[in-house]
């Protein structure tokens, strides 16, 4: 047994992140996923410019640990062959648009009526009710959409700038799929019984901004009393966006103890990172940088506009402090004192760094068009059922008569259905 999902199939028609991403974790967990690609294959093999053919480093990163299985799911006998694999299939996904599996025949009502014990789970943009059930979904309009780029207040060339490191949004939808999916293996052990799961891009976005979007009646924040009362003024009045974007900022003003106990610094010679969201570590930062902080004293208001003054002078002070020593000083002196702290790295030296490679969260895998090639591994430990990053993504196609013979096609059906079409590979 290689993980807990040892014995478990999964049957994947999904494309570019979240979906793919959820495959991805179901497969260190132990489980067979068969990712079902159209005739040309899925989009993001060329995502983000492929270095060879049908091949990406972002293709690479969310397929790992599956097999490809080319499929047209627009012709009678490729659709056939992709009910024969959920026939004895546990688990479904799929990430298009609400309206597309009914037109390939992979919906939740036909292929439950194969197969009435599989959990199908979608991924949607926005859910499947609402004026906007039916459109596309990406990232971008996800973090658009769901007041992420508004909030991060980050502008560029007169625009708020989206959250470009990642698409985290994706990353997350598809993390609440496997979520999801293991539940429900566990509630159909009890019951015997399948069910269809939907999550959303919208539904993950709100999710991460949980505090944001506590609202309770009769003490609106100073950002919600703007949005509500002021804004709708301002936007007739022709303000710019990026006027808007200031006036914004300056209603989500938060305690100033936090600009000085939780954020990056500028060193003598890099940047480091500290993170005191206690008092009694905000204490121990300002012994071990030398500073005193009125602030700590019992009553003492935040708000008040003298507090507000002498809050800026301080952090100005702090940050002239901080940038006297190295980071290596200031990370020794910190850490001696228990106070958190990491210095600022580029994520290109990850893999090298003997944090990340200590607890294994680098895999190698042989690619047959990379070759030899470093990966992020799994990130959960197992004591008795330890996860593995099976293998590398597959090439397009890569594993097609192999999948249709392990669903009972013989060497003639499996060569007529290559003939015809309705499988490549």
């Amino acid at each position: 047994m290689t993980g807990p999902l040892d014995g478990v199939k999964v049957v994947e028609f999904s494309e570019i992140i979240a979906g793919p991403v959820s495959g991805v974790m179901l497969s260190d967990l132990g489980a067979d996923v068969i990712k079902v690609e159209p005739p040309w294959g899925d989009p993001w093999r060329d995502g983000g410019g492929p270095f060879a053919e049908h091949e990406s480093r972002a293709f690479i990163a969310v397929n790992r640990g599956k097999r490809s299985i080319q499929l047209d799911l627009t012709r009678d006998d490729g659709r056939a062959a992709a009910h024969r694999l959920v026939e004895n299939a546990d688990i479904v996904v799929t990430n298009h648009r609400p309206d597309v599996p009914a037109k390939l025949g992979i919906d939740y009502e036909t292929l439950s009526a194969i197969n009435p014990r599989i959990i199908y789970a979608e991924a949607s943009a926005y859910g499947l009710k609402g004026p906007y059930a039916g459109g596309p979904g990406y990232d971008v309009l996800a973090q658009a959409f769901s007041g992420i780029i508004q909030s991060e207040g980050v502008m560029w060339r007169g625009a708020p700038r989206m959250i470009r490191t990642t698409p985290f949004v994706d990353f997350a939808t598809g993390y609440a799929i496997v979520q999801s999916v293991c539940a429900a293996l566990y509630w159909r052990e009890k019951s015997g019984r399948g069910q269809r799961i939907g999550t959303s891009l919208l539904a993950n976005a709100m999710t991460f901004q949980s505090g944001q979007l506590a609202r309770i009646p009769g003490n609106p924040t100073q950002s919600q009393r703007w949005h509500d009362e002021d804004l709708p003024m301002f936007q007739q009045s022709g303000l710019s966006y990026s006027d808007l974007n200031d006036l914004y900022n300056e209603t989500r003003w938060f305690p100033s103890a936090m600009l000085i106990y939780y954020r990056p610094y500028q060193t003598a010679d890099g940047l480091i990172a500290v993170a005191c969201l206690s008092e009694p570590l905000r204490e121990r930062m300002a012994n071990c940088v030398g500073f005193e902080d009125r602030r700590f004293l019992p009553k003492y208001d935040l708000e008040a506009p003298e507090a507000v003054e002498f809050a800026d002078d301080l952090l100005v002070k702090v940050e002239a402090m901080i940038a006297e020593k190295t980071s290596e000083e200031w990370l020794n002196v910190f850490h001696e004192a228990g106070v958190p702290a990491m210095p600022v790295q580029f994520v290109e030296g990850l893999l090298d760094n003997e944090q990340a490679q200590a607890n294994d969260l680098v895999v190698e895998h042989d690619h047959h068009a990379a070759g030899k090639m470093q990966l992020v591994g799994p990130n959960a430990n197992f004591s008795d059922t330890p996860l593995e990053a099976a293998r590398p993504s597959p090439a397009l196609g890569e594993h097609t008569a192999e999948i249709l013979a392990e669903a009972g096609y013989t060497t003639e059906e499996v060569a007529a259905l290559l003939e015809s079409g309705g499988a490549l590979g």
